[in-house]
């Protein structure tokens, strides 16, 4: 491990700055339950019994509880025919007491997932992935229902930690519909020059090197090298990768995107793995959450 004194970088300590935004959610989800008499709810549907999906059902069903938010539990079967979650689907939609659906992903394989996820109601879509949802995220002078939760934890994290994003250079490494392409369109929503570098981007370091801003979001364990990094650059590491550790009880432990102990030494910014961004993902699916019931009571 690097020392603290190699290090350079502030720490954006994710778990922190989540908590402080789920302390704010939690207030003014009182605040309408006293005024209105209305809370909001979010509907988690989850099917077969993959460890890690259960598991994150389980931190998502956690937070709901320790905002005041009401959790739906659908628990559906690994073998479930498609047309029934999609009944079970519409019938979350129907339900005025659910103001956010989400669908656990990956689905299993007999299940296409583009289908499901068109049949959520985009008024509900708190993870901001109907197709809609993303094609105004790429218009200009057009505002999604909803952002998807990771690339907006990304932005968050940038601005609660005093980094401007007006103007600078900004380089996302990957292409996914869930991180990469998101986070590139919120970016450029918020006046960055933004690069993607991806699996046939000839020369990834001299993009990265130029970098004000870097969100690695890539899913290699330490692609990105310290010497890529710009001195002072913000980096975001959205990467969770599984790497062999025999001195652990696990046998392994996570690492990120970025060779952190590398990068901290030159980096201005830099989010630690784990503890970075995971924490807000979950927070900004409260907050959209707390957002699809505030345009309920306002209609």
């Amino acid at each position: 491990m690097a020392s603290p004194s190699d290090c350079k970088a502030t720490i954006i300590d994710g778990k922190a700055i989540a908590q402080t935004i789920r302390s704010e959610i939690a207030d003014e989800v009182r605040h309408l339950s006293q005024k209105y008499g209305k809370v909001p709810g979010l509907a988690v549907v989850i099917v077969g019994n993959r460890k890690d999906s259960q598991s994150y059902v389980g931190m998502k069903r956690k937070a709901c509880a320790e905002v005041g938010i009401r959790s739906f539990d659908v628990n559906l079967p690994e073998e479930v025919p498609e047309s029934d979650l999609i009944s079970k689907v519409h019938e979350l939609n129907a339900n005025p007491d659910v103001h956010g659906i989400l669908v656990q992903l990956p689905l299993p394989k007999h299940i296409n997932e583009e289908k499901v996820l068109g049949e959520i109601s985009l008024e509900k879509d708190v993870d901001g992935f109907h197709p809609l949802n993303i094609g105004k995220l790429a218009m200009k002078g057009r505002e999604p229902l909803f952002q998807p939760c990771t690339p907006k934890g990304c932005l968050e994290l940038l601005s609660r930690s005093g980094v401007s994003v007006k103007g600078k250079n900004a380089v996302v490494v990957g292409r996914s519909n869930i991180v990469g392409l998101p986070v590139s369109l919120l970016l450029l929503k918020a006046d960055a020059t933004v690069s993607i570098v991806h699996s046939r981007t000839p020369d990834p370091e001299r993009l990265v090197r130029e970098a004000d801003i870097v969100i690695a979001a890539a899913g290699q364990a330490m692609m990105i090298k310290g010497s890529w990094i710009k001195p002072g650059a913000a980096v975001i590491d959205v990467g969770t990768n599984a790497v062999d550790d025999p001195t652990k009880k696990s046998g392994y432990r996570l690492v990120g995107d970025v060779d952190f102990e590398a990068a901290c030494r030159v980096a201005g910014w830099i989010t630690p793995v784990p503890g970075g961004v995971g924490p807000m993902t979950v927070a900004m699916l409260l907050r959209n959450t707390l957002d699809g019931v505030k345009r309920v009571i306002e209609q």
